[in-house]
């Protein structure tokens, strides 16, 4: 963690804004090593693993000319920056990974290209948006719908004979409708499944049945580029073992 150096931000009289995280990589296609910093700020000084107005900050290789890029949910915790190849173009794109903080494992998550040094964002966390239903039934099952397209069945049996006799009488009938749900996206990883060094994406949503720390399993979204957007190309159920 370094206090930043760059004139133009220390002219804000802002001696609370810290370097991030810190690649180099070649995202504007011209062939030349490019640097991709964020910074953000520490208001609770520089040991406070809390960060505030974060930002992108890219320095062309060529000419040295900064660009600054705002983000929309720009405070949390281990901001984080990876440059890989999303869409195929040979490029770098850059992934940026900012946790909450907060119980429910949410985080967030932004991609951009920079071809030619013009941004534009081509993954959004807030777009990512499918419709679950998480509905408890008899007989120690619970089923996770997605848009009335898919289905999925849980076995919770080995969630334990205490935390199931609340739920389920003793011939394994509900005491009462239950539903659950899913929560929003907590983890996005960058996986190059083809090796052919396009990356793709990994998602992971969090499902929650009586309440938020209730774990029953994990929704899994493989998601690759279509050349207009993330679509999802494999989709799988985890549960604890």
């Amino acid at each position: 963690m370094y206090i930043c150096p760059f004139y133009f931000l220390r002219q804000e009289n802002n001696s609370n804004i810290f370097i991030l995280d810190f690649k180099q990589g070649d995202v504007n296609g011209d062939l030349v090593t490019d640097n991709i910093y964020l910074i953000g700020e520490k208001p609770y000084g520089a040991e406070s693993p809390f960060t505030e107005n974060i930002t992108l900050l890219i320095q062309d290789g060529k000419t040295n000319i900064f660009y600054k890029i705002a983000l929309k949910e720009n405070a949390g915790y281990n901001p984080t920056i990876f440059l890989g190849d999303f869409t195929g173009n040979k490029i770098d794109d850059i992934l940026i990974s900012i946790d909450s903080g907060g119980s429910g494992g949410y985080a967030s998550y932004y991609i951009y290209s920079f071809k030619n040094n013009t941004p534009k964002k081509i993954f959004d966390h807030e777009n990512f948006n499918y419709n679950y239903e998480v509905i408890y039934k008899d007989y120690y099952k619970v089923e996770i719908k997605e848009n009335n397209t898919k289905k999925y069945t849980i076995d919770i049996k080995y969630k334990g004979k205490e935390y199931l006799s609340e739920i389920y009488d003793s011939k394994g009938k509900l005491k009462k409708t239950i539903e659950g749900w899913v929560n929003a996206l907590g983890g996005l990883y960058p996986i190059d499944f083809q090796r052919d060094g396009i990356y793709e994406l990994y998602a992971v949503q969090r499902i929650a049945g009586r309440y938020n720390a209730d774990n029953l399993g994990y929704v899994q979204t493989s998601l690759k580029w279509n050349g207009k957007d993330f679509v999802p190309f494999f989709q799988t159920i985890g549960i604890l073992g």
